[in-house]
């Protein structure tokens, strides 16, 4: 008599034998997502630092109300995203190195800042802005020119002459 083979139970696959082929990939992307998720959140604190810093408001500030700046850019001057520079600030001294891109409706520019902090007051060395399709170069910090020769006060504002001391009859 021809008795069948007796057939040895395959073992069964575990787990990782069956699924270890998405499951590699899957644990591989999870964790470049999350590095790069991690490179993200550590630039966007690094630039909201910055963008919070007393020196990065003053100057900007200043840029925005500058009527020469306006003049070339336009209205609103607004800031742009990636500010570049270093602030380095020790108590109440410090230095600061920035890079701000601004943008208004006719151009673009960068606003130049260097600047010193002594007995917790920042003071500017250098502000600058420069127009970026002309590279016009606009001193904040410098005086407003002078009109050309004497200015006459208009006319509502001329002042009467003094009223006479005495009079005679």
């Amino acid at each position: 008599m021809n008795e069948p083979p007796i057939l040895s139970p395959q073992p069964q696959k575990t787990w990782w034998d069956r699924n270890w082929k998405w499951f590699l990939p899957s644990v591989g992307l999870s964790a470049l997502a999350f590095a790069a998720g991690a490179v993200v959140l550590f630039v966007a604190l690094i630039f909201s630092l910055l963008k919070s810093s007393d020196i990065y408001q003053q100057a900007l500030t200043q840029a925005q109300n500058d009527p020469a700046v306006v003049r070339a850019l336009g209205s609103p001057v607004t800031p742009g995203l990636w500010v570049s520079g270093n602030i380095n600030v020790n108590g109440t001294s410090g230095k600061a190195e920035l890079a701000i891109p601004i943008k208004g409706p006719r151009d673009r520019g960068t606003v130049y800042v260097a600047a010193s902090k002594a007995q917790g007051q920042w003071q500017f060395d250098d502000l600058v802005v420069e127009v970026k399709t002309t590279h016009q170069r606009i001193d904040l910090l410098a005086a407003p020119p002078e009109p050309d020769g004497p200015s006459e006060p208009p006319p509502d504002e001329k002042t009467a002459p003094p009223p006479p001391d005495s009079i005679q009859i």
